[in-house]
């Protein structure tokens, strides 16, 4: 059984079992995030869906319009020129055989993967060490483009890929607890706006079933995802 600490006891305190309005959540989510470091805010939405079918997967990329607040470590497999535009583009790392040996050998210094169509059919070879990590580039997602300049930028932008795991739940960080509440929401709403939009058309039922945000050291607080619709439909 895992134990919790007092401090994480006394944060869970404050939260109500009910679900908050937006602005509220996020306020009480920031309150919360009091570690010694600026912690991440993430949301996590279940979604009635069940993807082992094909047509109820969710994989797509949101631009979140405040970024991240995090480095993104791009890695890119290109060959010739393409390399070279990689690099001046403000990829972390570049190459062809030599760092698709590398990441083969587990070395993998990056957090997200780009390639261009080319190189595809190398780098399809690496699934057996990209795929459990969720870093196989794919081209709904943005990552397999012969724009590696404007992928890049966007990507350092703060644009994000996401997609639902196996129990049909995404996981996507929208911030940091030093960011205004004001940017936090104009994230969550694009981000709602996004998974909203991909709706997988093999999804019955209800849709949204339930989304909750938490910093990286505190407790989960309810949206009220009836009133993020609306906020998101205000605009």
């Amino acid at each position: 059984m895992t134990k919790i600490s007092k401090r994480f006891s006394l944060l869970a305190s404050k939260v109500e079992d009910k679900s908050y309005s937006p602005l509220d959540a996020i306020q009480l989510v920031k309150e919360n995030a009091n570690a010694k470091f600026d912690e991440t805010i993430e949301a996590h939405a279940r979604l009635g869906i069940d993807p082992k079918y094909t047509d109820q997967q969710l994989r797509t990329t949101v631009a979140l319009p405040k970024g991240t607040g995090q480095k993104v470590r791009i890695a890119v497999i290109a060959k010739g020129e393409k390399v070279a535009e990689a690099t001046s583009a403000g990829a972390d790392l570049a190459g062809e055989e030599e760092l698709i040996d590398s990441i083969n050998k587990g070395e993998m210094e990056f957090d997200l993967l780009i390639a261009t169509p080319d190189m595809m059919p190398k780098v399809a070879k690496l699934g057996r060490v990209l795929g459990p990590r969720g870093l196989m580039p794919n081209p709904k997602a943005g990552t397999v483009t012969t724009d590696l300049s404007g992928a890049i930028k966007e990507f350092k932008a703060g644009k994000l890929e996401f997609r639902a795991d196996r129990a049909g739940i995404v996981h996507v960080r929208f911030g940091k607890a030093s960011f205004s509440p004001e940017d936090l929401f104009a994230n969550l709403k694009v981000l709602y706006e996004t998974i909203d939009k991909n709706k997988p058309s093999g999804a019955k039922g209800r849709y949204w079933k339930s989304l909750f945000i938490t910093s990286t050291m505190g407790p989960s607080v309810e949206i009220d995802i009836a009133a993020l619709q609306d906020s998101a439909e205000e605009k």
